[in-house]
């Protein structure tokens, strides 16, 4: 984990841990935090979990953050940017906190990026390190960014997060980068573009997307359901 105040961790960790009442029922409407730190349209995923049977709220409370049921990262924009906003409002910790605590995550598009080590994009920007690897530029050949509608490979189809999304899995890309993890065994999902570009990664509790779900139909939408459903279970 990078360097964040351990008095702020281990304060986060004593409120997810030693609260037994979260672990007795399944919650019918599961509390997602989308975390917020101030850069882009964070609403339209907020918006879509509710849709899909959520109590989803745009916060940056690491209160809030503590009692979710499960915790989603989404970002737009520039990997460093998006990095430093984290950190200026105080959302590194209780990433880090939510990830290790065994809850449901989800990291879309630029949050998916911001789970790794580190991105080509800005060298000098540390990410996350929940995903050992590197966020790498998509290989010169086809128009980058890719900007268009692109079908899944599901690498690990009996994944939960990848059921019921249909025979013909097209989903929505805006990106010139794409992840890179050091372990090729996390790797979800590919798409073909030039080359083999991976497309959504899963370590442990946490399940990443470099496509927009909340913008790619029945099964960006499918996939952010069954997000909800995970986040009903009860973490043991």
């Amino acid at each position: 984990m990078p360097f964040v105040s351990r008095v702020v961790v281990e304060s986060l960790r004593r409120r997810v841990c030693c609260d037994p009442a979260r672990y007795l029922i399944v919650n019918e409407r599961p509390l997602v935090a989308v975390l917020d730190y101030g850069i882009g349209n964070l609403h339209s995923a907020q918006k879509a979990l509710e849709r899909r049977g959520a109590d989803a709220r745009l916060t940056s409370d690491p209160g809030l953050i503590a009692d979710a049921d499960g915790v989603v990262l989404p970002g737009v924009g520039a990997f460093g940017a998006c990095m430093d906003a984290l950190r200026e409002v105080g959302l590194e910790a209780p990433v880090h906190v939510a990830v290790e605590s065994g809850r449901p995550f989800l990291g879309i598009c630029v949050g998916m990026q911001m789970l790794f080590t580190k991105s080509e994009e800005d060298e000098q920007a540390a990410g996350l390190d929940v995903i050992p690897g590197t966020v790498k530029w998509i290989p010169v050949g086809p128009k980058i960014p890719q900007m268009q509608w692109n079908l899944l490979d599901l690498e690990k189809p009996d994944d939960p997060m990848l059921q019921d999304l249909g025979d013909d899995p097209y989903v929505y890309f805006v990106h010139s980068l794409h992840g890179v993890p050091d372990e090729s065994e996390v790797v979800a999902a590919t798409v073909e573009y030039g080359v083999t570009l991976n497309a959504a990664f899963r370590l442990d509790n946490v399940f990443a997307v470099q496509f927009h779900p909340e913008k790619s139909s029945t099964p960006g939408l499918r996939l952010l359901s069954n997000f909800v459903t995970v986040c009903r279970v009860p973490n043991d």
